[in-house]
């Protein structure tokens, strides 16, 4: 092993080493499946807030969006992003305190159990499609993030992909099942920090490798519409492609994810106070949007430091319509700043150390939130078993176990895009959870009856567009998530309209909740 390979793995070692102290530390504080589950509701506004969004923030921070820029250029990139910023902003604004007060209410410690409680469902079939809708598209979800890990440990020390990515798994597991809820909360803050300085900490040494600032816009107009957000660089003829208003609302509308999201709707409510959720949303959108821009200007550096020789160029020969290989760039870049003696090694174990952050950050959530969608809302809930709190704990954990082991056999596939992976699941998050959410929140008249029609048509939809409609191309090639979204609203007010309207009961418990 050399020595910039022990510098990266003692930092790396640090790094796993104090996350797995603070699942046991939080683990005193969590006692029965609330605290499991939604952190006894005492997150303060700064572990709220960066909690959230390192959640969010999964590898597509690190690996995701820097890959997507190399390899095409700003406008595929920069519509995602400015998409998700403005999504990120507009769920504190709306979502945020209405939910944690709405659910604080109904006494709701899960997405699909505040929708049972909300509509006063005795069916249970909101709640069983909730949790269904979970599984199947966290199961995909997680397993993107495993497939980081795998990535970055085999591109680092040239361990087998599939076994650094079990090993990685493992641990997740351990700090997660330990401590719950308030591990994953507690850990995401202290990974966000660690996201941030990785992001600054490459991007700083890409540009002053490159040249400074000019050379790299110099150098990045020299490949045709790299740098236009109407256009983006096609890597097979080396010409600029069109990129339309059509391609630009089909990026944006990942905004719309947000509202469906079950591990950031938890954060909202699990948050300790309703009235710091202000200072949350500042917090978060300030972070938000300086980290993507980075991620953003990473994958430009980055892409002008292998078209002038520093580095080694990421575009697969074979593959030059497939963005994979290109995520690889933070890893080579990270390689490339240890190789300067130990002491930049320990700072190249950091910026890995930062894509281990922006992957467990996620999949810890993810876990919390798939393992009580099947112990709390389909177990104990809809088929009604009860379980006193030791078997409930067992429960809880040993279901953990198992999703993160459907994750892991998901991304058993090194060849496969994380990018790809995420945008699936977070097509069906949104289109699953999001309508029916904001009306849930805004519109009093919406039923029972149209939550379910819209919970089921935009799954659906999801599935149909992606896998018949959008390959058709052309005015088809629409990313699925923008109308399974629109035939999930519609459905929930039409259907809403033409059923019996809420109990009276209901309507005063929303009027209580809009009045604080």
């Amino acid at each position: 092993m050399t020595t910039a390979q022990i510098g990266i793995l003692v930092a790396i070692g640090v790094y796993l080493l104090g996350m797995l102290i603070i699942g046991f530390i939080s683990s005193k504080n969590t006692n029965d499946v609330s605290d499991f589950y939604l952190g006894g509701r005492r997150l303060g506004p700064f572990v709220t807030a960066m909690s959230a969004e390192a959640s969010d923030m999964s590898s597509y921070l690190l690996m995701g969006v820097p890959g997507l820029a190399y390899f095409s250029g700003v406008a595929n990139a920069g519509w995602t992003v400015f998409g998700l910023a403005v999504g990120t902003y507009l769920n504190w604004v709306f979502t945020a305190k209405r939910l944690r007060n709405y659910s604080a209410k109904i006494d709701a410690i899960t997405i699909p159990d505040y929708f049972k409680k909300r509509f006063r469902d005795e069916s249970n079939l909101t709640l069983l499609i909730g949790a269904i809708a979970i599984i199947v598209f966290f199961v995909p979800y997680t397993a993107s993030g495993f497939k980081a890990c795998g990535k970055l440990f085999q591109g680092l020390f040239g361990v087998n992909y599939q076994l650094a990515m079990v090993i990685s798994a493992i641990i997740i597991i351990a700090y997660t099942t330990t401590g719950g809820f308030l591990a994953a909360s507690r850990t995401d803050f202290v990974q966000s920090i660690v996201m941030t300085i990785a992001l600054l900490m490459v991007l700083g040494y890409g540009v002053y490798h490159a040249g400074g600032f000019n050379a790299v816009l110099d150098n990045a107009d020299k490949l045709a519409g790299f740098m236009d957000l109407s256009q983006t660089h096609n890597n097979i003829t080396g010409q600029a492609d069109a990129y339309g208003i059509f391609n630009k609302i089909t990026m944006f509308c990942w905004g719309l994810g947000y509202f469906g999201m079950p591990h950031i709707l938890l954060r909202f409510m699990a948050a300790r106070d309703a009235n710091e959720l202000k200072t949350s949303r500042r917090v978060a959108t300030v972070w938000v949007v300086i980290s993507l821009a980075v991620a953003i200007t990473l994958g430009i550096v980055g892409r002008v430091l292998s078209e002038t020789g520093v580095i080694q160029s990421l575009l697969d020969p074979k593959s030059l319509d497939s963005s994979a290989s290109s995520e690889n760039l933070i890893i080579v870049l990270a390689n490339h700043i240890a190789k300067h003696g130990f002491g930049y090694a320990l700072l190249g174990g950091i910026v890995l150390a930062g894509i281990l952050a922006s992957t467990m950050s996620t999949a810890d959530s993810q876990l919390i939130a798939a393992s009580s969608a099947v112990s709390e809302n389909m177990i104990r809930d809809a088929f009604k078993r009860k379980m006193d709190k030791r078997t409930s704990m067992f429960t809880a954990r040993i279901t953990l176990v198992i999703v993160a082991a459907l994750g892991v056999i998901i991304a058993w596939d090194p060849d496969s895009s994380v990018f790809n992976i995420v945008s699936f699941a977070w097509a069906g998050f949104g289109a699953v959870f999001g309508p029916i959410m904001l009306l849930s929140l805004f519109w009093k008249r919406v039923n029972r009856a149209g939550a379910i029609a819209g919970m089921l048509s935009g799954g659906v939809t999801v599935f149909v567009w992606k896998y018949a409609v959008r390959p058709i191309g052309g005015v088809w090639d629409l990313y699925e998530l923008a109308p399974a979204f629109l035939v999930s609203l519609i459905f929930i007010v039409v259907i809403s309209l033409l059923t019996k309207e809420p109990d009276k009961e209901i309507l005063e418990e929303f009027e209580e909740v809009k009045a604080m």
